[in-house]
C-alpha cells in the first residue's frame, strides 16, 4: 500500500457527498492555544540518554510518528523497517527477547488492522516488553477510512496482557513515555503527533499508569473521558458553567486496565448524568467498558450517555468540520449535555 501524500476525494455510498476540502490538517487545539512539537519523540530521545536498552523502530513513518527526533539523537538505535508492519512487530518482539525495550511506531490503523496477529502471537502471548505507539487514532486525520483508526481500542481491548493508553495532550505524552518504558510487558499507546496541545498542566496533572484523575468537580454532570476528548469536555464544562450547570471531569487515560475504584466512586455519586466521551467508535471502546463495569458493580447513575464516533465509515475532510459533524467539538458536547439534562 502506498502511503497517502495528498488527498484524493472519492465518492461516498451513504447519504450526501463526501467532504472534499483540501484543508486536511488542523490543530486539535483552538487557535492561540499553547502546544509543544513532537512530545513523544523528544521524550523518548531524552529517556534513551539514560537507558541503553531503549530502541526505536518504525514502518516507513518516522517523520509522521515523531520518531525522527529519536532517530537524529540515537541513529545507532533506530531501525527503519519499511512498509511492512508485520515485520516491524516481529522485529520488535525479537529485540525484546534480547533484552531491549523497543518502541515500535506506525499508524494506528496499520497496527490494529494489519499487524494484529503478529502483535497477539509474537508479543502479547509471550508478554514481551514491546511498546507500540501509534499515530492517527480515531478521528485525528481527514484522510478517510483508510487512515482513521476508529475501532483500534475495540480491536485491542480483548487481547490479553496488553495495556492500552490514550493520552490527552503533550504533557501526558511526555510523562507517559518513561512510565510505559518502566512497565513490564506490552503496551499500546495512541499518539497525538506534531504540535500537540498543552492542557493538563493547568490542573497540576501527573500521569500514573492505571490511574484515572478527577480534574474538576461538579454536581450535575460527570464526564468520563480519554484522549483529546478530555480537552474537549474541559472546554464544554466551562461553557456549561456559564449556564449554571456544574460538570465534573474524570480523565481516564489508561483504558486497560481501568481504574475501577475511581470510576465507580465518581459514577456512584447520586443525581449526576454520566457522559463517557471518547475519540473512538461507540462500539467496543471506553464507553462500553465503563457501562459494563457499572452494570457488574450494580451502580446506577441518574442517566448514562455516550459521546463517541458512530458505527460507520467516516467522511474525509477538514478536522474541525468533521469534529462538529460527529459531535466531538466542545460546542457539540455542550449542546448534547444540555439536551440530555
Amino acid at each position: 500500500m502506498t502511503r497517502l501524500s495528498k488527498y484524493t476525494p472519492r465518492p461516498k455510498t451513504g447519504n450526501g457527498p463526501r467532504a472534499t476540502t483540501s484543508a486536511m490538517i488542523a490543530s486539535l487545539a483552538p487557535e492561540g492555544h499553547p502546544a509543544r512539537p513532537a512530545p513523544f519523540g523528544h521524550a523518548l530521545a531524552e529517556l534513551a540518554h539514560s537507558r541503553a536498552d531503549i530502541v526505536g523502530l518504525t514502518a516507513d513513518l518516522g517523520n509522521y510518528t515523531d520518531l525522527h527526533v529519536f532517530a537524529v539523537a540515537h541513529p545507532d538505535r533506530f531501525y527503519q523497517m519499511g512498509m511492512a508492519e508485520q515485520v516491524l512487530m516481529g522485529a520488535a518482539a525479537g529485540l525484546a527477547r534480547e533484552g531491549f525495550t523497543p518502541f515500535a511506531t506506525t499508524y494506528a490503523v496499520f497496527a490494529s488492522r494489519r499487524a494484529y496477529d503478529f502483535i497477539c502471537m509474537a508479543i502479547a502471548e509471550e508478554s514481551l516488553n514491546v511498546k507500540i505507539v501509534c499515530a492517527l487514532p480515531g478521528l485525528t486525520t481527514g484522510y478517510g477510512p483508510s487512515h482513521q483508526a476508529t475501532e483500534d481500542i475495540a480491536i485491542f481491548r480483548g487481547m490479553p496482557n496488553l495495556t492500552i493508553i490514550d493520552p490527552c495532550d503533550a504533557t501526558e505524552i511526555e510523562q507517559a513515555v518513561p512510565a510505559i518504558a518502566d512497565h513490564p510487558g506490552p503496551v499500546y499507546m495512541r499518539l497525538l503527533r506534531g504540535n500537540v496541545p498543552v492542557v493538563l498542566e493547568e490542573y497540576g496533572y501527573r500521569f500514573e499508569l492505571g490511574k484515572a484523575k478527577l480534574l474538576r468537580d461538579g454536581a450535575d454532570v460527570l464526564f468520563v473521558s480519554s484522549g483529546f476528548m478530555t480537552m474537549r469536555v474541559l472546554e464544554a464544562a466551562k461553557m456549561l458553567a456559564a449556564d449554571g450547570i456544574g460538570a465534573a471531569v474524570l480523565h481516564v487515560s489508561t483504558i486497560k486496565p481501568l481504574d475501577e475504584a475511581a470510576i465507580l466512586g465518581e459514577a456512584g455519586k447520586p443525581g449526576r448524568l454520566v457522559v463517557v466521551a471518547e475519540n473512538h467508535s461507540i462500539v467496543g471502546g471506553l464507553g462500553e467498558a465503563i457501562a459494563g463495569l457499572l452494570l457488574r458493580a450494580g451502580v446506577r447513575p441518574a442517566a448514562f450517555r455516550q459521546i463517541a464516533l458512530p458505527d460507520e465509515f467516516l467522511d474525509a475532510g477538514a478536522l474541525p468540520t468533521l469534529h462538529e459533524r460527529y459531535g466531538l467539538s466542545s460546542e457539540a458536547v455542550a449542546r448534547s449535555v444540555k439536551g440530555w439534562l
